[in-house]
């Protein structure tokens, strides 16, 4: 629910922030095209919600096909992976979709100030938006895999709720947010999230093949903490890794996760993430 919350968030985001562009543009030169815009937005931002609610249908559907031993076993191999794919997706992937977003955008930004608002500049600005949906869709798309279709759902529409405020506000102008500061939080976050998938994977790894327990070793006996099948236990094990059987191994673990990821994709000079030189 967390992971789809701050996906949901970020893209959407983005999303409000293409729908200001263009809005900004239009008013600015007088152009007169807000309604087609906004008709553009509501389009594609339907579509991008709907197409999200189906790929949970469709994990939700793969998970009741698969019960006891295997699904704990396929659990533990998607956990792992999401917690790597997740940061890889967000800090690497997704910057390199973004420049061709952006060349899109221009082009798009250039017709409109030149007056050439048409159906095919139209369906250009749904898909823009569109495709917001489509990139929640991928890089959420593990992580549903083993989670609960109702709470990804919440997750989704609480993202685009934060969206929708955040981008109002920006918009007109009542409160100034900083969006490189808004995205930088949710980076934290998401190599939150992604320490927690790993380490409950591992956790789950270990126990499942090699009936080895990582909460056994320093456990710190959490017992206040609400029960995993409960809402809040749910909630605090997804977002945070944390539940009744919580050990020093484990938090171990997520230590090792979160200083990797930090030298290899927030380091600054870091050489994975500089430009290439041109010869």
């Amino acid at each position: 629910m967390f992971t789809t919350a701050v996906i949901g968030f970020r893209e959407f985001l983005e999303a409000f922030l293409i729908i200001g562009i263009f809005l900004g543009v239009s008013r600015k030169l007088a152009l007169k095209k807000e309604m087609e815009i906004y008709l553009a937005a509501i389009i594609g931002l339907s579509l991008a919600i709907a197409v999200n609610i189906g790929v949970f249908f469709f994990a939700a559907h793969m998970r009741n096909v698969t019960t006891g031993y295997h699904i704990d076993a396929i659990e533990s191999y998607l956990q792992i992976f999401s917690g790597l794919f997740l940061v890889y997706v967000v800090f690497s992937l997704h910057k390199r979709m973004n420049q061709n977003k952006k060349e899109s955008l221009a082009k798009v930004q250039q017709n409109i100030k030149q007056d050439m608002f048409d159906v095919s500049l139209f369906f250009t600005i749904t898909f823009l938006i569109f495709r917001e949906g489509l990139e929640i869709a991928l890089f959420s798309m593990s992580v549903t895999l083993f989670s609960v279709f109702l709470q990804d759902v919440i997750g989704l529409l609480l993202g685009f709720a934060g969206a929708v405020m955040i981008g109002s506000l920006t918009y007109f102008a009542y409160s100034k947010f900083s969006v490189g500061k808004i995205y930088k939080a949710t980076e934290y976050m998401i190599i939150l999230l992604g320490a927690s998938l790993f380490q409950m994977g591992m956790t789950k790894f270990l126990h499942t093949y090699f009936a080895f327990s990582l909460s056994n070793i320093g456990s710190f006996h959490l017992r206040f903490l609400p029960g995993e099948n409960s809402f809040a236990g749910t909630l605090l094990q997804n977002f945070l890794g944390v539940d009744v059987h919580f050990s020093a191994a484990r938090l171990v673990v997520m230590l090792f996760y979160i200083g990797a990821m930090y030298v290899i994709f927030l380091q600054k000079g870091n050489i994975l993430l500089q430009p290439k030189e041109s010869k």
